[in-house]
């Protein structure tokens, strides 16, 4: 079995510089030398075999399960390697028959009808909320931030994203704006305080919802904002504005339809949505299964050559496309930095092989974004061509505008704390 791991690996890593000892206590070196030497071991033959024979599932387990340990570098640094090595999204050749028979029961995995899609997002959000609370920014923004320049801190960068959709948004006052996965409310109290919307927050997660709930009261905001425990395909209402971020990737590519043509009853004749959602450039493929499987079941992440179609078939009209490329991968970098910084805490919430599976989800996800080019889309929606300004000038503008009602925000509580 070992030599039948050396072959396969050295076809596989021609870069880098990779240590690997195995169970039985050989040592093989693969790649070009480049670069600072990673080091890992299998401590178990049953787990060496295992991801031989599935990698894409079988390492992130044996990860978790301490049979698949780092001894130079951290797992990032062997995911990166790893991903470094192919970058157009597609497994080694070995394991393509893996890949397809996945490709085909994709539909059946995505089948998200409102029951299973509510298990599915409590699978991940209805963790203890102490736990988010480790590594997320102070407004609990678990999605792409948006980084205006080099050094820019996590909670700043989280907060121009919100400035940013709120820009495209094309916010006047007094709109009625449904937020679609509205989290734990961070954007719907921004567009409420900031910018004078009416909003509604729509959530599958009870820890979300009694979370956002709580803070509507503590900001004086329950009146402008109202949180609902609430499937996207039960809301009959109209409104001026939909905004969707991060919500998108559990839809299932079952339901692409679905949820265009919701929005499109929805929407006003003169709305305007903007969808943000984590996007794939290689074209339609699978979810990994030990995502899947462990992190996010029934979840997918979608080519942008999938969204435009149903967008299309809705009669919505796209007035813009904005790709967020590395965004992401800095966003996935704090998150990890932060979370383990606090590795010990996140041990006394549940325990030392749930931290080691959350470790090795944050670096599979930074380097996906870093190493094989996913990205972040942002696509601009309405009705009709004149709903929106002709450049996009307008988002600079208004980022402006808000930027200094935040600024002035940020006064006025200080002085009224001195």
């Amino acid at each position: 079995m070992d030599r039948l791991l050396q072959t396969l690996l050295s076809q596989f890593i021609r870069r880098g510089n990779l240590q690997l000892t195995t169970a039985s206590g050989a040592t093989f070196n693969f790649g070009d030398g480049s670069g600072p030497q990673v080091a890992v071991r299998f401590t178990d033959r049953r787990a060496q075999l295992a991801v031989l024979l599935d990698p894409e599932l079988k390492l992130g387990e044996c990860y978790m399960n301490g049979t698949f340990v780092v001894e130079r570098g951290t797992i990032a640094d062997v995911l990166a390697l790893a991903l470094h090595q192919n970058r157009d999204g597609k497994p080694p050749r070995w394991a393509r028959p893996q890949w397809l028979l996945r490709y085909w029961k994709r539909r059946l995995q995505h089948f998200n009808p409102r029951g299973r899609a509510q298990r599915n997002v409590a699978h991940h959000y209805d963790l203890d909320g102490r736990l988010y609370s480790l590594f997320l920014d102070a407004d609990q923004q678990y999605s792409c931030a948006y980084f205006e320049h080099p050094g820019q801190s996590l909670d700043d960068a989280q907060l121009a994203k919100k400035r940013h959709l709120a820009a495209k948004l094309v916010l006047k006052g007094g709109e009625r704006v449904l937020d679609i996965g509205s989290g734990w409310g961070g954007l719907a109290l921004y567009l409420a305080e900031f910018c004078g919307a009416r909003a509604t927050g729509i959530t599958l997660s009870q820890e979300q919802l009694s979370r956002s709930r709580a803070r509507a009261a503590e900001r004086g905001l329950s009146e402008a904002v109202e949180f609902r425990l609430q499937d996207y395909r039960d809301i009959d209402e109209k409104f001026d504005r939909i905004v969707s971020v991060g919500m998108f990737e559990h839809v299932g590519v079952n339901y692409y339809n679905v949820f265009f043509d919701k929005c499109a009853r929805l929407l006003a004749d003169d709305g305007v949505m903007v969808l943000h959602s984590i996007g794939r450039p290689e074209g339609p493929n699978v979810t990994n299964p030990w995502i899947a499987k462990y992190i996010f079941p029934g979840g997918y992440i979608p080519a942008l050559s999938e969204v435009v179609p149903a967008i299309e078939r809705s009669g919505l009209l796209i007035t813009d496309i904005e790709i967020l490329r590395l965004h992401y991968a800095e966003t996935l970098r704090h998150w990890r930095e932060r979370f383990l910084a606090h590795r010990e805490e996140a041990e006394r919430l549940y325990d030392e092989r749930f931290v080691r599976m959350w470790e090795f989800y944050l670096a599979a996800a930074e380097m996906s974004f870093r190493e094989q080019a996913m990205m972040v889309m942002q696509i601009q929606i309405a009705k009709r061509q004149d709903a929106v300004p002709l450049t996009r000038d307008y988002i600079a503008r208004e980022e402006a505008r808000l930027r200094a009602l935040e600024n002035n925000r940020r006064l006025a509580w200080r002085l009224a704390g001195e």
